[in-house]
């Protein structure tokens, strides 16, 4: 089957999200744009050359009249976040940038599933819904897709499991006011408080989880990496690719991806992460999880810090 992908932004973020997807044959057309053109002639031209070891694939840059028919539009394009800055930082240079993006694009993909991976994402995931004219299930922010990942990843470190065995989840802002809701989270069905008991050989129990250090970890991680590397890229790349397959295989899908809120948990327009099921339109449904009072007030907490953001920022 045809699936055509377009990704604005051919820096870091854009390359290896076009990258991961060639490898994974996610896409068998995929345009890169970007203001520096001659950067994403370069990255696709990088790629192509290694698609006789993929899946077949086109992969070429273009202009915004090339993503005519494209199934998923992707979102790179910005001001990258900088040691020791915040995504939230980023909010008006960003928003500024993706304004003129999206009042460009969305007349050459108007039926296209938009999926926005720039930074403060939930923010931009917002501008876009508000300002595109599309209808709200066509915007997908990649939201706590990758703080989820991150989560999984962690705990599996302590429990010595496959990554695909936990179920856990990270759920508000793509950023610092982000939470784990713990009472949803489990190990092969087990409660996640209850999995260490329920292990027959005890040598196999490893220290006792610190949920505050699991949660500072997902936290700390992207300025962690930005510190040691510059950039974040190879783990946000997977997500995003995997959230794209998510949407063409027609399969729904629950994922942790930012959309707008419709009164889930008593919140309302603002967009953050909760379970979402995505599918070939986009956001099918939104889950409302059974949380405790603790986690839904911090769910609400996390959309009160985006709002205010919200509010200092022109449109």
């Amino acid at each position: 089957m045809s699936n055509k992908v377009t990704i604005i932004g051919a820096g870091s973020v854009g390359s290896t999200i076009a990258y991961t997807m060639v490898v994974n044959g996610v896409a068998s057309e995929i345009v890169m744009i970007d203001i520096n053109e001659e950067k994403a002639l370069g990255e696709a031209m990088d790629i192509r050359q290694g698609v006789l070891y993929c899946s077949p694939s086109s992969i070429y840059a273009g202009s915004y009249q090339d993503a005519v028919g494209s199934d998923i539009v992707i979102l790179t394009s910005g001001i990258a976040r900088k040691p020791g800055q915040s995504r939230l930082d980023l909010a008006q240079t960003n928003v500024n940038i993706t304004k003129g993006i999206i009042n460009e694009i969305v007349k050459y993909a108007p039926n296209a599933i938009y999926v926005i991976v720039s930074n403060p994402v939930d923010i931009l995931t917002y501008e876009c819904i508000k300002i595109s004219g599309l209808p709200e299930h066509q915007i997908i922010g990649s939201g706590t897709a990758l703080d989820t990942a991150r989560l999984r990843s962690r705990l599996a470190e302590y429990y010595n499991l496959n990554q695909q065995n936990v179920h856990a989840y990270v759920f508000g802002e793509h950023g610092d006011s982000s939470f784990v809701p713990w009472s949803l989270a489990t190990i092969s069905n087990v409660d996640i408080d209850a999995y260490a008991d329920s292990l027959t050989k005890k040598s196999a129990i490893l220290p006792k989880l610190d949920r505050d250090e699991v949660e500072n970890y997902i936290r700390k991680s992207g300025g962690k990496i930005i510190e040691r590397k510059g950039a974040t890229f190879y783990a946000i790349a997977a997500s995003v690719s995997h959230l794209c397959k998510s949407i063409l295989s027609g399969v729904n899908t629950v994922l942790t991806v930012s959309s707008m809120m419709h009164g889930e948990y008593g919140i309302e327009d603002v967009c953050l992460s909760i379970s979402s099921i995505i599918g070939r339109s986009g956001v099918i449904s939104r889950i409302v999880s059974p949380m405790t009072e603790h986690e839904i007030s911090l769910l609400r907490k996390s959309a009160d810090n985006l709002k205010q953001v919200i509010s200092n920022i022109q449109f």
